[in-house]
């Protein structure tokens, strides 16, 4: 058996780490490193996922001409048709701005554009990692005071003060009540739950709602608006449910929030105070995340006749949530926010 000196095994340690290199180099690689360490072969085809048959062939390219046997030898037949400086070419043409007309660009539009084959593009952008038909989304924040509001929420859910109880407010509004013309079709074997397209609204309700992080559980109130009374409404009940208790109530930057009923109504309870998330950053809020839970385990797949039904909905769902419900734990600390910090106040200077 061929054996391999330190830098032959540090060169195919290395591939096998490599974010660039070919997959079937990585492979190639990965199987001398465990067939020189004694592991059998089958085990080694079991590993990698290839043939034993395919694995003796690089043992025995290995064992006859070593490293360089593992290089892929060339085949005879016509050369490729388009190398490097197509696929270079293509690469600029699909980061560029798309043709007059369209939003992006297609296989059949960069085809057409730079006289490729549909094969070759679809396979160069598979090569490149490059989806023009995907769109992702993001959303900096503006606010001037960004990191020391996520720093200041954060804090409250990674060290919340003693003898206290941190609370994440919100409202979700636009809730509907609606129904369908047709009958359901109940789930079935290899037949999903099915229901009509068309559709009846009977209204809407707003849910507001507190979160107990240190419980999971939530305080809530279905209402049909979402004014500033409203919200001190809502308070006063949130206050009623922790007496003499002193709070830090999470919520974002919502203009009933910050209005002058609000104003007085915390000079009157001494023991509550709000911090508010930075501004186009509701992820800092934990109350998203039952919202979340509420949309897809409630809201998702219900069917609602009227707005009465669909209060009474909103409350048993939140009665049964609460007999069941954990704490909601924050894991990303200051140093694990730095990237996002960063990025954000390069964004701010770039803006302004």
């Amino acid at each position: 058996m061929r054996t391999l000196n330190k830098s032959e095994r540090k060169e195919l340690e290395a591939c096998t780490r490599s974010q660039t290199i070919e997959s079937r180099a990585a492979i190639r690689a990965r199987i001398i490193l465990e067939y020189v360490d004694g592991r059998k072969v089958r085990e080694i085809s079991e590993m990698v996922g290839i043939t034993p048959k395919q694995i003796y062939m690089w043992i025995d390219r290995y064992e006859g001409s070593g490293l360089e046997g593992l290089n892929t030898i060339k085949r005879p037949g016509r050369p490729a048709k388009n190398g490097i400086s197509a696929k270079n070419k293509l690469v600029k043409k699909v980061c560029s701005r798309p043709p007059k007309g369209h939003s992006r660009w297609t296989v059949r539009s960069l085809s057409n554009a730079l006289k490729l084959s549909k094969s070759f593009v679809h396979r160069t952008l598979k090569e490149n990692k490059l989806f023009p038909h995907r769109l992702s989304t993001f959303m900096y924040s503006p606010d001037p005071q960004f990191e020391d509001k996520l720093l200041e929420v954060v804090g409250l859910y990674m060290n919340p003060p003693e003898n206290a109880v941190v609370l994440c407010v919100d409202e979700k509004t636009g809730i509907q009540a609606l129904d369908r013309t047709q009958p359901i079709l109940p789930l079935r074997s290899k037949h999903p739950k099915a229901w009509t397209n068309e559709y009846v609204r009977h209204g809407t309700r707003t849910l507001l709602a507190a979160l107990e992080i240190n419980t999971g559980k939530v305080t809530a109130w279905v209402n049909k608006t979402r004014k500033s009374i409203d919200f001190v409404t809502f308070m006063n009940m949130v206050a009623q449910t922790y007496p003499n208790q002193r709070l830090y109530v999470v919520m974002d930057n919502l203009n009933i929030h910050k209005g002058k009923h609000i104003k007085d109504w915390l000079a009157q309870h001494p023991l509550i105070t709000f911090h508010f998330t930075p501004t186009h950053a509701s992820w800092v809020n934990l109350i998203e995340c039952f919202f979340s839970i509420l949309t897809r385990r409630g809201l998702q797949q219900a069917v609602h006749r009227s707005t009465k039904e669909l209060e009474n909905f909103l409350k048993t769902f939140i009665a049964e949530y609460n007999k069941q419900c954990g704490p909601f734990t924050w894991t990303k600390g200051p140093d694990k926010l730095k990237n996002i910090i960063q990025l954000t106040h390069d964004f701010q200077k770039q803006v302004v």
